[in-house]
């Protein structure tokens, strides 16, 4: 795993933006930064894609083992109303692209590490699976790259199309840098290439009908399958968990992904890992209590590196602000990225549609992966 310096295109902000990312520009460089890219050998790629389909067959038995233990859903700070929708929901495995993003350690050599995994509302898709590869072929079109993330997204809607309603909302919030709008846009586009009619709608205008007990859209249409860029954990503490749980309990509505997605996307899922699987080449130590040794403090909930802190000997040797922790936290040993370039340690995103794995997004930060971190392309050499 080599990090090479490179010379970005003199024209790559229209590139990317014909592509669809309009949100590239960072804070202090941009956020789709081709000044480097990661090489990889096929060997390491192997091992990247072996890694993150045995993550998958671990995470099918947790969820079975949080879906069966009652004290156990509850350290998910999940309120119990919602425990029965979630483990119908499970039982019943309605239509999902059952998608998502693990965040991985690697160093090159040893195992994939798993940090957690993005699967409610994961983003960085539009860059992983369209705009790297439109870079790789332009700048290394004879090399390779780990990615087959837009073919499988669409085949997974294609493979679900006969169990949906004739058109599907997708809804997100609106975000002032852009990065909701792009993912939103980007998965009806595959939507649509798998033949399935979409609407777009912004999470606050979506509306109740108290007579019909449906939710609607700003034209007062049923809505009754919505692709939602929003987390679960937030729809269940707000101001219609009321009449989503109407809605949950009727199951008229196709929710993508499904309401069980909230234990999969949950911290406390890691310590559940440990706990069947310790010793796993995989996986870190994690626990609900604070450990001896160097850890990561990480909220259940929390998003973009928010309120996640470094401990080293005692001491918090980074830390990030943010508005997570009361729903109480996790703490996963620490493992120690590769600093690649001075101030560079990449987190690996390694994707997979309906379980399988489907390609690889890396974003480099400092030593807390935030929302300030820069996405990396890469290729495989040989």
């Amino acid at each position: 795993m080599i990090r090479q310096t490179l010379t970005p295109r003199p024209d790559w902000q229209a590139k990317v933006e014909a592509l669809g990312l309009i949100w590239h520009e960072g804070r202090e460089r941009p956020y789709w930064d081709e000044s480097a890219c990661y090489r990889f050998t096929r060997a390491q790629i192997d091992n990247i894609e072996r890694a993150t389909g045995e993550l998958y067959r671990l995470f099918l038995a947790a969820g079975e083992a949080v879906v069966g233990d009652p004290k156990l859903l509850n350290r998910f700070a999940i309120p119990p109303v919602f425990h029965d929708p979630i483990r119908e929901a499970w039982e019943a495995e309605p239509p999902a692209l059952n998608f998502g993003r693990f965040d991985l350690g690697y160093d090159g050599s040893g195992a994939p590490k798993l940090f957690e995994f993005n699967c409610d509302t994961p983003t960085s898709l539009l860059e992983a699976a369209v705009v790297q590869w439109a870079w790789k072929d332009e700048c290394f079109p004879a090399l390779d790259q780990y990615n087959s993330l837009h073919e499988a997204l669409v085949a997974r809607w294609t493979e679900i199309a006969p169990a949906l309603p004739a058109t599907l909302h997708v809804a997100h919030v609106e975000d002032p840098a852009g990065e909701d709008a792009v993912t939103a846009a980007y998965l009806r586009d595959t939507a649509e290439a798998a033949g399935i009619a979409t609407i777009p709608i912004l999470m606050d205008r979506i509306g109740w009908n108290h007579d019909t007990h449906c939710f609607v859209d700003e034209a007062d249409m049923r809505i009754e399958a919505l692709f939602k860029l929003y987390p679960w954990e937030w729809l269940v503490h707000e101001e219609f968990a009321g009449p989503l749980l109407d809605n949950l309990e009727r199951g008229d509505l196709s929710w993508i992904e499904p309401i069980w997605k909230m234990i999969w996307s949950n911290k406390a899922i890691l310590p559940v890992l440990w706990d069947l699987f310790p010793g796993h080449p995989n996986l870190l130590p994690a626990s609900f209590s604070v450990p001896n040794g160097d850890a990561v403090a990480k909220p259940l909930l929390s998003r973009e590196g928010a309120n996640v802190s470094i401990r080293k000997a005692g001491s918090i040797v980074a830390a990030t602000e943010g508005d997570y922790g009361e729903e109480g936290y996790i703490y996963q040993s620490l493992y120690r990225l590769p600093e690649t370039a001075p101030g560079c340690f990449p987190v690996l995103g390694s994707w997979v549609v309906d379980g399988a794995p489907a390609g690889m997004g890396i974003r480099e930060d400092g030593l807390i992966t935030s929302n300030t971190a820069r996405f990396i392309p890469h290729v495989i050499d040989g």
